[in-house]
């Protein structure tokens, strides 16, 4: 990414021109909302449609004041800078704005007025009142090796949450996770099946929070988008036969659970699920609503008296 040499070339034609740099590099640009208040121009263009709302992007960009070839902010140093979802961690609106136009692999320059930056009190003491910013950003083509890396970085962060029992916090790390591999387009098949490799733990680590966030139906979801990746994935399977268990619907979790004990036949976790010491009583009281196992019990209770005498 090339820094910002444009505002010290334009600043020495200022002899000829009386417009400040920015207004002089506003005349090439064009206004992306009409009003003047977010100036765009393509240096390098990308290809494939714009960037999504909501979507999570890596990108790097600088951020630079009238009269400054130095950025007030930067990700261009980095190796690999940080993923931001839009909608939620970029923060100024004309930034968010100017993103949604662009395309992968595109390098631009957006003209931020204030009303799209900092707004008239700024952000002292780096940005002054009512100052435009100049951002120049580039919509990273990131290799697929170099997006695994950040998927699993943001999945040992999922399980850090998950196992200090901050279970909506893992749950935001994975859906981060899977989100990033959702949206790579990818048109060749080793690299599809890389992204399918990728997203099948993040699949049984969402079913598994589901399920400690007492979210059954969603803890099913996730354990059949796993299976359809993996059909004779043990940990799906027995994620499916819990679900099921908790949402009632214990034909279904027998069969998933009896496939499961059929990969993993000493497996505690699936035998202690499909066991039960009462056999009898226990399918009775599965298949009871809330309020009928109170009934039940106390009727249980009152037929061993009357038994008794």
């Amino acid at each position: 990414m090339s820094g910002n040499g444009l505002v010290s070339s334009i600043g020495r034609r200022l002899t000829t021109s009386t417009l400040s740099p920015f207004e002089q590099l506003g005349r090439r640009m064009y206004d992306i909302l009409g009003d003047g208040g977010i100036l765009k121009e393509v240096v390098q263009p990308g290809e494939g449609p714009p960037v999504p709302q909501n979507a999570s992007v890596i990108m790097y960009y600088s951020g630079y004041l009238e009269y400054s070839n130095q950025p007030f902010e930067s990700t261009a140093h980095l190796k690999y800078p940080p993923m931001m979802k839009l909608g939620r961690d970029v923060t100024l609106a004309g930034l968010e704005l100017g993103l949604l136009t662009m395309k992968k692999g595109e390098f631009s320059r957006f003209l931020l007025q204030p009303q799209y930056a900092y707004g008239e009190m700024g952000c002292p003491p780096f940005i002054p009142a009512a100052a435009a910013i100049l951002y120049e950003e580039e919509q990273s083509s990131v290799p697929l090796s170099t997006l695994v890396k950040v998927i699993n970085t943001l999945r040992s962060f999922g399980n850090r949450f998950f196992n200090q029992s901050r279970y909506d916090h893992a749950k935001d790390r994975y859906k981060q996770a899977m989100t990033l591999l959702r949206n790579r387009d990818s048109r060749n098949e080793p690299d599809k099946e890389k992204i399918q490799v990728a997203l099948l733990p993040l699949y049984l680590n969402l079913s598994l929070t589901e399920l400690r966030l007492e979210n059954p139906k969603k803890a099913l979801k996730y354990g059949k988008k796993a299976l359809e990746i993996d059909s004779a994935n043990t940990k799906a399977l027995f994620r499916c036969g819990q679900a099921y268990h908790e949402l009632q619907e214990f034909e279904s979790a027998q069969d998933c659970l009896i496939m499961a004990q059929s990969k993993k036949p000493f497996d505690s976790d699936i035998n202690n699920l499909l066991r039960c010491e009462d056999s009898t009583a226990c399918f009775l009281f599965m298949f009871l609503s809330s309020s009928c196992k109170s009934r039940f019990c106390s009727c249980y209770k009152v037929l061993c008296s009357l038994i008794s005498l």
